[in-house]
Formats: C-alpha cells, structure tokens, sequence
C-alpha cells in the first residue's frame, strides 16, 4: 500500500482551508502542519492537526507536499524553498508576484525534479471545461469579455484591503481568466493596455481597488477583464463571462440574485448560452439558441478537493506538467502588464 503524502500547509486564509480540508478528506494526504502568520479559527475537521511556528519550521518536518497559500510576495521564495528541500508544491494563484519570480519558481522546478502545480481553480471546473470547448469552436479571430468585482465590507474589505498591499484585483483574479482566454484562443497576446482608478480614502495613493485590460492577440482576437474589489462596488455588473466569433457566442448566465462576494458564484456558471450565427435567405437565424444547464457542478469545496486529487495524480504517476508552468507564468505576464500599463499610462508590448 503506498503511503499518504506528508502535507505541510502554509497560509490558512479562505483558500487554504478550503485546501486543507480537501488533504483532510483525501486518504492520499496526511496534513503534518499548519502555518499560518497569526491566530485563525478552524473548522473542527482541522483543529486536531499541529501548529507549526514558522514556515522554517514546517519545512524541517520534512514534508512531501508543500501547499503555499500565503500572500503573492511569499509564493516564489517559498516554493523555491519547498522544492530545494526535497517537497513538490501546490502555489495558489497567481505563482508569484513578478515574471522573473515566477521564472525562477519554475526553473527550480524543472532542475529538482518536483512536481509544481499552480491553482487555477476553473481548469478543474467541468462548466467550465465545456464553456472553452464550446467557445473555441466560434473563431477565431474572437471577443472574449469577462470581469469578477466583488462587493466588499467588514471583515472581506478588510481582507481585500491586505491583498492589496501586494496584489491588485486585475491580477489576483485576472490570471484565471486570462489563462481561459488563452485557452480559447490558443494564440500569443501582443499587447496589454490598462487602465485602474482608486476608489477608497482607506488604501493607499499607489493602490488602485478597480482595474481594466484589455488584451489584442497575435491571431486578431481581443479580450478584456475587468475587476473591483470594496463597498463602493456595483452587484449589478459583476459577472461577465461572453465569447464571441464569427460563427456566433457562447455566454454563462448567472442566476438572478447571485452575490459577489460569496465564493461559490466566483466558479459558478448556472447555464450556458449557445448562439449559432448563420442565417437563411430571410435573415432568420437557422436555429433558436440552445440553454446548456450546469445545475448539478461542484461547489468550491469540492473544486478545491478535484484540484488536490490532481495534484496527488500528477505526483504519484509523474505527470509531465511543463505546459501547465508555461501558461502560468504566460498569464501572469498578461495581467502584470496590464497593470504596469495602468500605472504608467500606456500600452505594453509582449
């Protein structure tokens, strides 16, 4: 019988502990530690794993399996760390806070031999999985419109608030829907444009809480997304996920009365909306639009379980996961060029 896989987990914020919960639940996992920068209340599944003080700490148990889900600016000195130690990574998005950083995360990766696996949730989302096959089948060259903002106050603005000390809402969230966006298009992006206003009194003059891009693609395709993270928030406009082509769009339609702030809506896509383009010799359209619905997709929770099975999968039968590095760091280049080009008001050639 093969041994469960020693887990240290490194941050334990909304996403790592959902992430612990899915090593707790996963008989292929053992959680040796937890770390996290200060105290934070656990769900009762997790309160009988130890503490660790530090990641040092941590590290020196030896682990297997290194979950980094801490603030950006610590992913690439970490996950450099975890795997010069012998450990395969799990790093949530994005990989880490520059291009270079990135870069190195993942050459230390192709040196040690370690598995790295970064968490771009939707890759294991089958709404969403079905959404990119129906969307690339529409061009190209196609228009891709996506945003995530994210009404905010209390206790999440105040967590939206330390993200942004070290990550803006375009790149947070971004990187996911930029890497669906090459997904579909399956072509190099040219050139970044972006723009960003700062909303709020309470962060800083440097930080902006509301930022857009805009991508052009060497194939003629262009895409946008948008994101906003406080109070001051809209939930009128918050969830855009559209794919046009010249044989038509593909569209996710979110239910009536859905809140952006709860983390089940962010991977959520209720129903898919087919359009089909061609027409008759009247201009009618030759078939009415076909409604796909996704009532019975998994939740979060069990996301976050399907993406650590695949983490487990690719460890145990040494998956080859050189192209899912590649287009990590190719999306995170996307959107730090967007917001360099906020910050310096012009576009940015890739």
């Amino acid at each position: 019988m093969t041994s469960p896989l020693r887990v240290l987990v490194v941050g334990l914020g909304q996403m790592g502990r959902s992430h612990a919960l899915a090593y707790h639940r996963n008989p292929g996992f053992e959680i040796i530690g937890l770390v996290n920068r200060s105290p934070v209340a656990l769900p009762a599944a997790l309160e009988s794993y130890p503490w660790r003080d530090s990641f040092a700490a941590g590290l020196a148990e030896k682990p297997d399996l290194v979950s980094i889900n801490s603030y950006t600016d610590s992913h690439a000195d970490y996950a450099v760390a975890a795997m010069e130690a012998g450990a395969h990574v799990f790093v949530e998005k994005p990989l880490a806070a520059t291009v270079a950083d990135a870069e190195r995360v993942v050459a230390t990766a192709r040196r040690t031999g370690r598995k790295l696996v970064i968490g771009y949730i939707l890759r294991h989302h089958p709404s969403w999985i079905e959404f990119v096959a129906h969307a690339r089948k529409l061009g190209p060259p196609f228009v891709m419109r996506m945003n995530l903002n994210q009404q905010s106050a209390g206790a999440a603005w105040e967590i939206h608030k330390r993200l942004m000390e070290s990550t803006s809402p375009v790149v947070d969230c971004g990187v996911h829907y930029v890497d669906v966006m090459l997904q579909i298009t399956d072509s190099r992006p040219v050139q970044v444009r972006g723009m960003g206003v700062r909303l709020s009194a309470e962060i800083a003059d440097s930080q902006v809480n509301y930022g857009h891009l805009q991508i052009i693609f060497a194939d003629g395709s262009v895409g946008w997304y948008e994101a906003g993270w406080g109070p001051m928030i809209s939930e009128t406009a918050f969830f855009v996920k559209d794919v046009m082509g010249p044989r038509g769009s593909a569209s996710i339609v979110m239910d009536e009365g859905a809140v952006s702030a709860d983390v089940d809506t962010h991977t959520r896509t209720a129903r898919i909306r087919l359009h089909r383009a061609a027409t008759g010799p009247d201009g009618a359209f030759l078939a009415a639009d076909e409604i796909l619905s996704m009532a019975d997709e998994p939740g979060h929770q069990e996301l976050c379980e399907r993406e650590q099975a695949f983490v487990l999968e690719a460890i145990r039968h040494d998956h080859d996961l050189d192209r899912h590095m590649q287009d990590a760091v190719r999306s995170l280049a996307v959107v730090l060029a967007g917001d360099r080009s906020m910050r310096e008001n012009r576009a940015i050639e890739l």
